[in-house]
């Protein structure tokens, strides 16, 4: 860590204990043990996927490689961390960061029962004890401390997962870390579809440029070309050029000390109408970012969504109504059926995104809408997507056409507009009190071209 981001860490850390001191305390708990998990091989096999660890430890030690570790929070004491270091010659065991020593009691295990039991004997005289991570982790634990624990405590995870939406200036910083890392591999997959390259070479294209493999991404890169747009999460990549060579949606992130950016942009081959929608869409996204400010409803700004992308399918001549009436008809839920967006953090989809209070309460998106990840009240410290699309997809043109609404859409452009698949724009943006921070148009304004992280 460089020496700003090891400060920043330092508060992260501090502001953390005060936060889990007064969550333990508001649950009567004495004590909470986190776990990072492990992978589990695929049936009749003797390989997993790759380790993704808790993000409550992340939150704690962002640190990926981290299997099997475990994290001990008591209120008042320095945060003990026990590391997992096999030893082993199939596989290279975790190392322990050189900043670590630093923040926590540290002790290293070469044996997942010893480090179980470890953790077991620390926890003695502990009579009210959380076990945060699947229920399968711990379990030398577990069995000592079965009558004096509880396997993830509702009302402490709704307290815990609350708060992690709002962002520390550590955290902050590690996403415009990650944010860097994204935009240069977008820029090198701009330049690869320009050239008229495969999904495939795209794909290597962003890594490349992103210095990250497949392991190290936040969520699988989607890379669609021409109708394959069209598909929301395509999860594949093609290694044929497709002709004609029509147009590029590439939804691709980065990941710098466990946070996560998650980035799309749309590009087409040649001037026409649906460049002029990416155009157009991409000016509605930044008109309506504009407007973002504390206190608002998320679900507002949803539905102010789709109200300009109803204007600008009237405006293109893609229905035969006016914006108004293309909203009121619910037209725009054909082409824009995804939610505006979510919150962003550990996670991609970072949790409580429906949560609106500490003690649990949620708020689900109304039925119109139900994709929608986020509901929360716009507040200072949120990091969250904005994401609008507008898509050509068959099946829910058939479903318009089910609903007798066919005389409402202009047949001959919807059908120009297919082969193309679909649009969308995502920016990741930070609610500060003195506005809205744009992590992504920053990046892409300064022209940042390499990994810092």
């Amino acid at each position: 860590m460089e020496t700003q981001l090891k400060q920043l860490y330092q508060q992260h850390l501090d502001a953390l204990a005060n936060q889990w001191q007064t969550a333990l305390a508001d649950n009567q708990q004495d004590a909470a043990i986190l776990w990072a998990g492990h992978t589990e091989n695929f049936l009749f096999d003797d390989q997993g996927p790759m380790f993704r660890a808790n993000p409550h430890l992340l939150h704690w030690f962002p640190h990926t490689d981290c299997e099997h570790a475990a994290l001990l929070v008591r209120p008042g004491q320095q945060a003990k961390l026990y590391l997992w270091q096999p030893e082993d010659y199939w596989h290279l065991p975790p190392a322990i960061p050189a900043w670590c020593a630093a923040h926590f009691a540290v002790q290293t295990f070469a044996t997942v029962e010893a480090l179980e039991q470890a953790v077991a004997a620390d926890c003695a005289g502990s009579n009210r004890l959380a076990s945060i991570g699947a229920v399968q982790d711990g379990l030398a634990f577990q069995e000592r401390y079965a009558a004096h624990s509880s396997v993830n405590p509702s009302s402490l995870m709704h307290q815990l997962d609350y708060h992690r939406a709002y962002k520390s200036p550590f955290e902050l910083a590690c996403m415009r870390l990650s944010t860097a890392a994204a935009v240069a591999g977008h820029q090198a997959a701009e330049a690869a579809f320009n050239h008229k390259q495969s999904e495939f070479q795209i794909n290597l294209a962003y890594l490349a440029a992103s210095a990250q493999s497949a392991l190290d991404l936040p969520y699988g890169n989607i890379v669609g070309l021409n109708d394959h747009a069209g598909v929301l999460h395509y999860q594949h990549q093609t290694h044929d050029v497709p002709q004609p060579y029509l147009s590029l949606l590439i939804d691709a992130g980065a990941r710098a000390f466990g946070y996560a950016s998650d980035i799309t942009r749309t590009y087409a081959a040649q001037p026409g109408l649906f460049a002029d929608l990416i155009t157009s869409l991409d000016a509605a996204q930044q008109a309506l970012i504009a407007t973002i400010k504390p206190g608002q409803s998320y679900l507002s700004l949803h539905e102010q969504m789709h109200q300009s992308i109803g204007h600008l399918l009237s405006d293109a001549g893609i229905v035969k109504v006016s914006g108004e009436q293309a909203y009121e008809d619910k037209l725009t839920q054909a082409f824009l059926p995804h939610g505006l967006g979510h919150l962003l953090g550990l996670q991609t989809h970072d949790v409580a995104g429906q949560q609106v209070t500490a003690d649990g309460k949620t708020q689900p998106p109304p039925e119109d809408y139900a994709a929608l990840r986020l509901t929360r009240t716009v507040e200072v410290g949120q990091v969250f997507t904005i994401e609008p699309g507008i898509y050509f997809i068959p099946m829910l043109q058939a479903e318009l056409a089910a609903q007798g609404k066919s005389k409402l859409l202009n047949a001959s452009a919807i059908q120009e507009l297919l082969p193309f698949g679909g649009i969308r724009i995502e920016d990741n943006v930070v609610v500060r009190s003195d506005g809205i921070e744009n992590l992504t148009r920053h990046a892409f304004e300064n022209n940042v071209g390499s990994r810092s992280a």
